[in-house]
């Protein structure tokens, strides 16, 4: 069956159609019973011929779904802008007037973020006048309670101890390998231990992670990692780069250089 023998059934069925409608007084045109069972025919067999049509359309569907997600999360970001650069509540290293910003919701136990960490890390050093913002994001806590404790603590840490401190941290329970329920209460007070936190002076920091989850739920984030890098003032549309997943640290240099203004 060829495509134009479907368009020639479909046009000769306007046509009849057209002439009913001009009939009727303009009144809606509908297909006769008869006139779509063959038309259903039609569109069958030549599928039946020709099924690389349905990945074809199914792969354009999926990407315009992708494109209106990323469209719907990017407009998310622009209204919750307050909420990812200036919660004081949340870890952040670099300075404070950085032009560019790199925010990551991120789990301990995720095994994503694990094999994020080390590209991250790489970016980080690569990009001093850059701010990185850590958004304890525990989505496996209640599986893991480690994930739990390791994100209350790093909060607790950066309350206490500051950036240098947090960062130590933070990749220092990467660096132990454990992820996908693998950390231990060890692991966890050994990092600590490393930057001198005093856990009898500890903050309560549950208001801090009650708000970054209603976050992540604004902004359309369901899992682990999920990052945004976004001009510190001046975001729009075109300058921000929101990553629902797993990313490399050129992809993620590639985002900082966009919102910088660089040209690629």
């Amino acid at each position: 069956m060829k495509m134009n023998n479907i368009l020639a059934v479909m046009m000769a069925t306007g046509v009849m159609l057209s002439g009913q409608a001009t009939a009727a007084d303009k009144s809606a045109a509908t297909f006769t019973s008869a006139q779509e069972a063959r038309i259903g025919e039609v569109a069958r067999d030549y599928l039946l011929a020709h099924p690389e049509i349905l990945v074809e359309v199914s792969q354009k569907l999926q990407a315009q779904q992708e494109e209106e997600q990323q469209q719907a999360m990017t407009a998310a970001v622009i209204k919750n802008q307050a909420a990812l650069l200036m919660d004081k509540g949340t870890p952040s290293y670099g300075p404070a007037d950085a032009k560019v910003t790199v925010v990551e919701f991120f789990d301990y136990q995720c095994i994503y973020c694990a094999h994020l960490a080390p590209a991250l890390e790489k970016v980080i050093k690569a990009n001093p006048n850059v701010r990185f913002v850590f958004k304890e994001f525990p989505i496996f806590g209640q599986r893991w309670p480690a994930s739990l404790k390791a994100a209350k603590t790093g909060l607790q840490i950066w309350k206490q101890k500051g950036a240098d401190a947090y960062l130590q941290y933070h990749n220092a329970i990467y660096a132990t390998g454990h992820n996908e329920g693998r950390l231990t209460d060890s692991d966890i007070s050994k990092a600590a231990s490393a930057v001198k936190f005093d856990a009898s002076k500890a903050a309560d920091v549950q208001d801090t992670l009650d708000a970054i989850n209603t976050l992540a739920q604004q902004l359309g984030f369901g899992g682990t990692p999920a990052l945004v890098v976004m001009p510190t003032t001046g975001a729009y549309a075109n300058n921000v780069t929101v990553i629902p997943g797993f990313t490399s640290s050129a992809a993620l240099q590639a985002a900082i250089n966009k919102a910088a203004g660089a040209k690629e």
